[in-house]
């Protein structure tokens, strides 16, 4: 017999406001013990040096992960013209210069070639996976490997700002798996005179935005306490951009022993994702087929 986790079995969202520094994990860790969770996870991965939206996942809400790291997500960033580093950002060592400075029309120009598919080719110094280890560990011993290039929909690639000739801000909606570094190092090559990220923040995830998050500070002051569970929000967040059905009673029954269940009549199509709820409750999430929905995870909710 397992041995049984401790802390509270509690399940929703909890929104934080990332700071610059610590990494995505140790923000998990944090809120983890601030809420006395048995379990917890996040809805993808912010750098270190990253601010902004990181969805936390407590208890039966880690299971609804996947559809918030598939939901569109928008970005700020200020990109540092001239200079291309090791890592595509202000954290590496520079390692060519340019003097060349183009135009904000040139940039606005260059910018459309970012835009709907694209290929992207990830950072050296990424969680990439190659024959089993990290890309950031092979960069970290010198090794300089060729990554493939990965499919990513950029729904949105816009020039907000211009400080100064060495800088430019961007603002980007995109898909599943991108990289701003990669967009910073591409983007200056395109327009022959290097680029790298010198400050990133992720304004909204999915149905999660920055506005709605908690300090790091704010956790730790009403850490254990009612007044942070208040701040939770439910499991069913996580699958808002996904359509509800709710189900019959014998569906019910069937779907919380995982098994496909009867649901009532809508418009979602056959081989739709979908999620099955009975008074306002998620009971599982999976695929409609002609009148049911077949289950991919099941909740277990009191």
């Amino acid at each position: 017999m397992g041995r049984k986790r401790k802390g509270r079995d509690i399940s929703g969202w909890l929104v934080i406001d990332k700071p610059a520094g610590p990494t995505s994990t140790a923000i998990v860790n944090k809120v983890r013990w601030a809420m006395n969770a048995q379990k917890a996870g996040h809805a993808g991965t912010l750098d270190p040096a990253a601010t902004g939206v990181l969805a936390i996942a407590l208890g039966e809400a880690t299971k609804t992960v996947p559809y918030i790291t598939d939901a569109l997500k928008a970005y700020t960033f200020t990109v540092r013209l001239g200079q291309s580093t090791n890592t595509d950002d202000a954290e590496g060592e520079i390692i060519a210069q340019s003097e060349l400075r183009p135009t904000d029309d040139e940039i606005k120009d260059a910018l459309n070639a970012f835009v709907g598919d694209i290929q992207q080719v990830p950072p050296q110094f990424s969680a990439v996976k190659i024959d089993g280890e990290r890309a950031y560990k092979r960069a970290r011993d010198g090794e300089d490997m060729e990554l493939a290039a990965r499919p990513l929909w950029v729904e949105q690639l816009i020039l907000t700002d211009r400080p100064d000739a060495d800088h430019v801000t961007l603002e980007m909606t995109c898909g599943k798996g991108g990289y701003v570094r990669s967009i910073a190092r591409d983007l200056g090559k395109a327009l022959g005179c290097l680029g790298h990220v010198v400050s990133l923040r992720r304004i909204w995830s999915g149905p999660f935005n920055a506005g709605d998050g908690l300090s790091l500070e704010r956790i730790e002051e009403l850490a254990r306490t009612p007044e942070l569970d208040a701040h939770l929000q439910p499991l069913e967040v996580g699958l808002s951009e996904l359509p509800e059905l709710r189900c019959t009673p014998e569906g019910a029954t069937r779907l919380r022993n995982g098994n496909p269940g009867m649901v009532f009549a809508s418009d979602v199509e056959y081989g739709d994702d979908a999620w099955a709820s009975q008074d306002g409750k998620a009971l599982a999430v999976g695929v409609y087929k002609s009148g049911e929905l077949h289950p991919a995870r099941v909740f277990n909710q009191s």
